[in-house]
C-alpha cells in the first residue's frame, strides 16, 4: 500500500495530518506502511495531480475524500468531521479508507 500526503508549502495542518495518518494506519493494522510527503507549490502541479487542497491523502494514488468537480489549486482543504469542518479528517474516517483500499 502506498500512502502519500500532498501538502502546500508551510501547510498549517501538515503535522496534524501526519498524526492522523499514522494513527489511522496503526488502527488499521498497517503500522509499517510508509507515508510519503509531496509538496505542491504551483497551480500547474495542482492541476496535474488533481490537487484540491492541503492536506490531501492519497491511498494507492486515490483520494478517498475526493470531491467531484472540485477546483484544483494551491490552497487549504477542509474535511467534514464529527466535530464540524476541520483541517484533517477524523482518524476513524481515514482508518476506514485504508481498510477499504
Amino acid at each position: 500500500m502506498v500512502i502519500e500526503l500532498l501538502v502546500v508549502p508551510e501547510c498549517a495542518n501538515e503535522a496534524a495530518a501526519l498524526e492522523v495518518v499514522h494513527a489511522a494506519a496503526e488502527a488499521a493494522g498497517l503500522e509499517a506502511a510508509p507515508v510519503t510527503i509531496t509538496v505542491i507549490d504551483s497551480a500547474a502541479e495542482a492541476q496535474r495531480r488533481g490537487f484540491i487542497g492541503s492536506p490531501t491523502f492519497l491511498i494507492d494514488g486515490v483520494d478517498p475524500f475526493a470531491v467531484p468537480d472540485a477546483p484544483t489549486g494551491v490552497t487549504c482543504r477542509l474535511y467534514a468531521t464529527a466535530g464540524g469542518p476541520a483541517g484533517v479528517p477524523d482518524v476513524e474516517a481515514l482508518r476506514e479508507a485504508l481498510i477499504r483500499a
